[in-house]
């Protein structure tokens, strides 16, 4: 069988196929195969080393490797004195539609890739994505999953994560506390001040002293503000203790806790 003209008649233009042609092609194969190995080796130590792309070592290194193994075989048909604009052709329209068809896999992707990249948070902090909180749990390639404070897995696609307002938590190692009571206007001052630093202090949690500042004259009420600086993960332990304890010091300094009370006045008739 003329290998040469089997290829012409499907539309292939091929040179003159000898034993030494083919014995080259051979050749460059097996060259080509033990570059590719090498390639990727030397790839995967690099991105074992960098703690942004080590997650997409798996990914990064499969296609490296179709890559790789498309353009050797396109080398050795050349080599073969194949016509391969043919070839790189339909390469590229398949190409173009699979990007079409893939379009959000590829978006979400290409944000994975810039969340490995800029890093705006890591396993186990707590974030807010766009008013959704929770604490990261996985940062995949098309997906991210968070674990919410009532114990829901969420999972957000990463190029709405990449377009988003991300706050994160953790990342300055400290979060401070702000909470507003309201005492009576018969309460002084520093009696108030005590019993809020009486509560606040039962905490070693705290990181700094905390402070305690009068914020507003209201019509039946004055508010005060006790705010405090705490490690990230000691927030709510902090936050939740403080508002149980502030009830037990008001009552002991003799403080009165105000809420909102309507006083009806009943007129005498003709008084």
């Amino acid at each position: 069988m003329d290998l040469s003209a089997l290829l012409s008649d499907s539309g292939l233009t091929i040179g003159k196929l000898t034993l030494t042609v083919v014995l080259r092609g051979v050749l460059i194969f097996v060259v080509g195969l033990v570059l590719i190995r090498i390639l990727l080796t030397m790839a995967d130590r690099a991105v074992g080393k960098s703690k942004t792309l080590a997650p997409l070592k798996t990914q990064i290194h499969s296609t490296a490797r179709v890559l790789l193994t498309i353009l050797l075989v396109l080398v050795v048909l050349g080599s073969l004195g194949v016509q391969v604009t043919s070839f790189i052709a339909l390469l590229s329209v398949a190409g173009l539609a699979v990007s079409l068809a893939l379009q959000n896999t590829l978006a979400n992707i290409a944000g994975g890739i810039m969340l490995l990249t800029a890093r705006p948070y890591s396993i186990g902090d707590y974030v807010s994505i766009d008013g959704t909180e929770g604490t990261v749990e996985a940062i995949g390639l098309s997906h991210c999953r968070f674990t919410s404070l009532d114990n829901k897995e969420i999972q957000i696609p990463n190029s709405q994560i990449a377009a988003a307002k991300i706050t994160n938590f953790n990342r300055l190692g400290r979060r401070r506390i702000d909470l507003t009571f309201t005492a009576s206007y018969d309460a002084p001052t520093q009696d108030v001040y005590d019993a809020l630093r009486d509560a606040m202090n039962r905490f070693p949690q705290l990181t700094s002293a905390p402070e305690v500042h009068l914020s507003e004259y209201g019509s039946s009420s004055i508010s005060y503000l006790a705010r405090m600086w705490v490690r990230a993960e000691d927030y709510w332990t902090v936050y939740w203790g403080v508002l149980e304890a502030v009830r037990e010091t008001f009552a002991a300094h003799g403080v009165e806790m105000t809420y909102d009370h309507l006083n009806v006045h009943m007129a005498q008739p003709g008084a």
